[in-house]
């Protein structure tokens, strides 16, 4: 549009398709969820908001449809809305926007519409133009992705001492003179000059794929992490995850995997299954197993230690995935649940 450029995934709604919306979600910085205005609030709607709640989705926009084949009714809208706000404050969609609309028709998509004088609120065009893009609330972090020494350097001797840590910054900013850590290993030096191809930065941000210099020689590997000093995160090797199973196969105790966080992959095992998210009351039941579609509680053990953080605190630090070790397969998308951050009692 003139104001913006949007990059769409298109998730389909029924249940069984779960697994594409987290894929959708785990990126997005707005949500559309339309709702069937002749239908209401369905159970996929409650699982699909349950989604964008658990994956801290910035902006969750409802587009209560077909308005039109209801008469434009300001008491079905109306009853609608609240218990869509019910559904999300319940599992704690921090910014919600509601609004009637006929996509046949055309009403409040990019004009308001006439046919709902009940409604004084933005277009869902508007609303798309206007909603401020995310960015991690986390501090400096670069997944490190490619240690770069130049081969040639004989030939070329001002290169013969470079030594780069390339990767894009998953979250905060970076400048030269910043203090950091290298983790695991819990290593410290400064950050001595940014690179952007052949040209040097001051500073760089959230999202620019770059190659920090360091002042120190200390050890730095693909898979490691470069963070800020003052606010690294733990580096554990037990976590507590809530997951959304993927698979056809079953989880199920003790099942080996592999947990991919960044640019790291460690060996895991499944300690226990918690429990999984019950859509209906919104609680977590008793489970034996995970099966495809489900949101778990479950108990990870790591055979090598990982920097990791609360998903409810940072997206970057807090989310994972989970592998199939020997087909390489896609198993599952956690977010960290640290035991300092405890939920609600009877909450997923």
């Amino acid at each position: 549009t003139p104001q913006r450029s949007f990059i769409l995934a298109d998730c389909p709604g029924h249940v069984q398709y779960t697994r594409n919306t987290v894929t959708g979600c785990s990126t997005a910085d707005v949500v559309v969820l339309l709702v069937d205005a002749r239908n209401g609030v369905l159970e996929q709607t409650r699982r699909h908001l349950a989604v964008a709640a658990l994956l801290r989705v910035p902006h969750v926009i409802v587009a209560v449809n077909k308005i039109d084949l209801v008469d434009f009714s300001a008491e079905v809208y109306a009853a609608i809305e609240a218990d869509i706000r019910a559904v999300a404050a319940e599992l704690g969609v921090a910014a919600i926007h509601v609004l009637p609309t006929s996509a046949l028709l055309g009403d409040n998509i990019v004009e308001a519409s006439a046919s709902t004088p009940f409604y004084e609120g933005p277009t869902l065009l508007g609303l798309l133009e206007s909603l401020p893009t995310a960015r991690d609330e986390g501090t400096f972090r670069l997944p490190v992705q490619l240690v770069i020494r130049p081969q040639g350097a004989a030939s070329a001797p001002e290169l013969r001492d470079y030594r780069g840590y390339a990767g894009r910054i998953a979250s905060g900013t970076v400048r030269v003179g910043d203090p950091v850590v290298v983790l695991p290993s819990g290593r410290r030096s400064r950050v001595a000059g940014i690179d952007l191809g052949e040209r040097g930065l001051e500073e760089a941000v959230e999202g620019q794929s770059v190659t920090v210099r360091l002042t120190d020689d200390v050890d730095v590997a693909r898979g490691d992490t470069l963070a800020a000093a003052g606010d690294a995160p733990q580096v554990l090797t037990e976590v507590a995850a809530r997951v959304s199973w993927l698979s056809e196969q079953p989880l199920r105790p003790r099942a080996r995997v592999l947990l991919k966080h960044g640019a790291q992959t460690v060996q895991a095992i499944v300690g226990t299954i918690e429990g999984r998210l019950d859509l209906d009351d919104l609680t977590t039941v008793p489970a034996d197993a995970l099966e495809l579609n489900d949101i778990g509680l479950v108990q990870l053990r790591l055979a090598s230690p990982v920097p990791l953080a609360d998903y409810s605190v940072s997206r970057s630090d807090g989310a994972f995935l989970l592998i199939d070790a020997h087909e390489g397969g896609t198993l599952a998308a956690g977010m960290v649940r640290l035991p300092n951050r405890p939920a609600r009692a009877g909450r997923a």
